[in-house]
């Protein structure tokens, strides 16, 4: 085997490597922005659902009565 034909190889060799690592890279991202879109689903959920307790516990201005000093 020639020294070009050599070089040649090992670069194949580099560039299967490299394309094995971006593709894990690709699938890694994809499964990561999946997760973000779960996490942002349920802390919108988390929000309503606290929003919702608060108004819930809130007191009512009308109903209360007077201060004393009125």
């Amino acid at each position: 085997m020639s020294h070009t034909e050599q070089r040649l190889t090992e670069l194949e060799v580099r560039l299967a490597f490299i394309d094995d690592a971006v593709q894990a890279l690709v699938a890694a991202d994809a499964e990561q922005s999946l997760r973000i879109v779960t996490l942002e689903r349920l802390v919108r959920d988390l929000r309503s659902e606290l929003e919702a307790v608060r108004l819930g516990q809130a007191p009512d201005a009308h109903s209360e009565p007077p201060p004393p000093h009125y």
